[in-house]
């Protein structure tokens, strides 16, 4: 049920406010159900359930930790026992869960394309499309996801690929997630997460049209050249996480698109609570926890699940 906070309920119009002009009615309607939905739901927070990475990393790195995540339909329950807003998957995974999900009425985001790690293309990646818009539909999603990876030299490539999904999506009233990874020739190596690399690719993001946006958190220091030669944030504050997730949401339209942050890979408890508040300090709108949820046992990774969100709402 969604929060009853007065607060809480100002600022869910107020995020959906951003969106009148630009939505479809279909659109807002998907937007809300994912804002609405789960344990946080209507508070204006977001944590989401990623099951990609059977793709990503491939079965045996994103499961063999917790053999019982294998089934599509034991990582739908757990969505829902976890009270996560939304279920973001690859088409296979949301036809096999399709039972659970119908049931509980969970908001489902497909993940349209995917990288894995034997296509060799290390230095410019370059994911594959698996389904599209009209899977989405079939399946009663709310959402569609794509990975855009800016800095490869496929970059345009995929923008474009992007910019159809966006343009599909609102014709069939759903609303697109960007997860926007920067990587590639163009970038410094070994700083794809410097905080100059993250606000560049939400402001890509954001400039597509896509509802969402999803990045890694940012670290200290530069990731593009030129931004490092002229010196661009020598002079705003980014020592800590939260001042380097306050200067990703700028942006995004001065925090008025909706970013929420990869949990990366698997961490300690202390470690998920000092990043979940720095997303609440920094202004950002939450988390898209996959393995650090996933690969726990159930009732440890509930446990975490729930006083990460507390966090977040806090």
């Amino acid at each position: 049920m969604p929060s009853t906070n007065p607060q809480h309920k100002e600022r869910v119009e107020e995020i959906l406010s951003w969106y009148k002009y630009t939505n479809t009615p279909d659109q807002q309607e998907n937007l809300a159900k994912i804002i609405n939905y789960g344990r946080i739901g209507g508070t204006g927070k977001l944590m989401i359930l990623p099951i990609d990475q059977i793709l990503e990393h491939g079965p045996g790195r994103a499961f063999e930790p917790n053999p019982v995540m294998y089934d599509p339909l034991e990582q739908a329950q757990f969505a829902v026992d976890g009270g996560f807003n939304a279920y973001a998957a690859p088409l296979g995974s949301l036809e096999r869960a399709y039972e659970v999900l119908d049931r509980h009425n969970v908001p489902t985001i497909l993940k349209v394309n995917s990288h894995t790690l034997m296509i060799p293309d290390g230095e410019n990646p370059k994911p594959s499309i698996h389904s599209w818009v009209d899977d989405a539909v079939r399946l009663g999603c709310s959402a569609v996801g794509f990975t855009l990876y800016p800095g490869s030299l496929y970059s345009n490539e995929m923008e474009q690929q992007a910019k159809e999904l966006i343009a599909d999506a609102r014709k069939a009233g759903l609303i697109t997630i960007l997860w926007v990874y920067p990587r590639g020739e163009g970038l410094i190596k070994g700083q794809e997460r410097a905080v100059d690399v993250i606000a560049y690719g939400v402001a890509l993001g954001v400039s597509l049209g896509a509802q969402i946006i999803k990045v890694k958190l940012p670290v200290d220091g530069y990731g593009i050249t030129s931004n490092q030669e002229m010196g661009i944030y020598d002079k705003v504050p980014t020592q800590t996480l939260t001042d380097r997730i306050k200067l990703v949401m700028k942006a995004a339209y001065n925090g008025h698109r909706i970013v929420i942050h990869s949990g990366g890979d698997f961490a300690n408890p202390e470690n998920l609570s000092y990043e979940m508040r720095a997303i609440r300090e920094g202004g950002a709108f939450g988390s898209i926890m996959g393995r650090n949820a996933f690969q726990r046992p159930r009732e440890e990774a509930l446990n975490l699940i729930k006083d990460l969100q507390d966090i977040l709402v806090a």
